[in-house]
């Protein structure tokens, strides 16, 4: 099922703005909504903000080198949308324009192929003021955002990623909400949400389709496999079907809520049924809109649900799962065999992993190195797994870790610590932790 898309594995690291360059009020960049929930007492571990986070914004031409000698081919960045546009729209921010325009030099210079998200989460406080992603007029100004990154960035860049994880948008603005702007909305506006939000990455793959000829464009969600307890053809069958049911109440961890209107130009026919009396108003150019043709399926995928027999004829969600990380989120490789498996079978793009990592609560040593050998073991047991896939026929074109080092993990703050680089949170020292060599040796083994 090719399509004429460069058929090169990427071997990459993800990171996320807000997550990683700090200079928060710096050379004209606005606010974002998780500039505004970080200073909100109690809504982050410890008060923890990302004001100086990992001061990528001053940093970033060392940090780029410790990507070249890892050995990666591939980089996935985003941008922030205040940063260039501190309004949400209208006046550009040119030095904003220049931090960009300069990160993206440094990494063709190396060899580093961009990858270039959109929205990792951070919208302008302006435009959130303005009612956010309930705004009418919100796909409007994700089309204006996203032409203006492709007239400045498309001769550069050939990658995009338009919305990364929009279920954790939702986690913003439903109960409970950890997420910016971190303020417990109706149903019926959260599914409003949902779908201006899917409207503005169909405008963005319009913009981006415009502006920049060739481009690759996908948008990237974040769901658990179900994968089968076993090679059992039931087993499977089910673990497919319990992928890719539309489950009722749940906004967060549904797949096809999500691609579902990308890929296959509707909403399951149980999102109209769960829904019938809250959901908004659906047009025939709504969905035109949405599904505009994409290429690539990128996805995020940390963990899955382990489905067995129950012994009484059905089936069951393995519970107990022995092995979790900080998170709590269950160790399982097999989620990069059957996710992309069943990702392809069911939307038959290429796939592409733009997030799989694990938090820990490193430390360095008296040796002054980060010993971290759970993350090196999972990087080899996740990976096998989906070259695995790639050799079963599956269409997998690349793996992006996340993180290539230590950042702001949103709202439980600096803690959990994701990459493959130590951050020194007072020093801003970069120290590369044992998991830094393990995956340069594996990307050597595998290019």
């Amino acid at each position: 099922m090719d399509n004429g898309l460069d058929r090169k594995f990427r071997w990459g690291v993800a990171t996320a703005a807000y997550q990683i360059e700090g200079a928060a009020g710096e050379d004209g960049k606005g606010p974002s909504i998780w500039d505004a929930m970080t200073h909100v007492p109690g809504k982050t571990r410890r008060g923890d903000t990302g004001d100086v986070a990992c001061d990528h914004y001053h940093r970033y031409k060392d940090d780029i080198k410790l990507m070249a000698e890892l050995g990666v081919n591939a980089y996935r960045f985003s941008v922030s949308w205040s940063r260039i546009l501190p309004d949400g729209r209208g006046r550009v921010n040119e030095k904003g324009i220049e931090f960009y325009s300069d990160l993206i030099d440094e990494m063709l210079s190396y060899g580093i192929e961009p990858f270039l998200t959109l929205y990792h989460w951070d919208l302008p406080e302006k435009l959130f003021e303005q009612g956010g992603w309930l705004n009418p007029d919100s796909p409007g100004w994700f089309y204006e955002y996203a032409k203006l990154v492709g007239e400045r960035f498309g001769e550069r860049v050939k990658n995009y990623i338009t919305i990364n994880e929009p279920t954790n948008v939702l986690e913003g603005m439903g109960p409970g909400a950890t997420n910016a702007p971190g303020m417990e909305y109706s149903l019926k506006d959260r599914l409003l949400a949902v779908h201006n939000l899917l409207k503005a990455h169909g405008m963005a793959v319009r913009a981006l389709r415009e502006t920049v000829p060739g481009s690759k464009i996908g948008f990237a969600p974040c769901s658990g496999p179900f994968c089968p307890a076993d090679d059992d053809p039931e087993l499977i069958e089910e673990s497919r079907k319990g992928y890719c049911d539309m489950r009722e109440g749940d906004l967060i961890g549904n797949l096809v809520l999500y691609s579902d209107p990308v890929f296959l130009g509707d909403y399951p026919a149980k999102y109209y049924e769960y829904y019938r009396d809250v959901h908004p108003e659906i047009t025939k150019e709504d969905l035109e809109l949405i599904s505009t043709p994409v290429d690539y399926c990128f996805h995020n995928i940390y963990s899955a649900n382990v489905l067995m027999k129950d012994g009484k004829g059905g089936y069951r969600i393995k519970s107990g799962n022995p092995v979790c990380n900080m998170l709590e989120w269950g160790i399982v490789p097999g989620a990069l065999y059957w996710g992309p498996k069943f990702l392809y079978e069911r939307y038959g793009k290429p796939v592409i992993i733009t997030e799989n990592g694990l938090p820990n609560p490193d430390v360095v040593c008296l040796d002054g190195k980060v010993h971290d050998a759970e993350r090196s073991d999972f990087i080899e047991r996740y990976t096998r797994e989906i070259l695995r896939a790639k050799a079963d026929g599956v269409d997998v074109r690349g793996y992006f870790y996340w993180s290539f080092m230590d950042n702001l993990e949103w709202e439980v703050g600096y803690c959990p610590r994701f990459g493959l680089v130590y951050v020194n949170f007072d020093t801003l020292e970069r120290i590369p932790k044992d998991s830094y060599y393990y995956y340069r040796d594996l990307i050597k083994r595998n290019s």
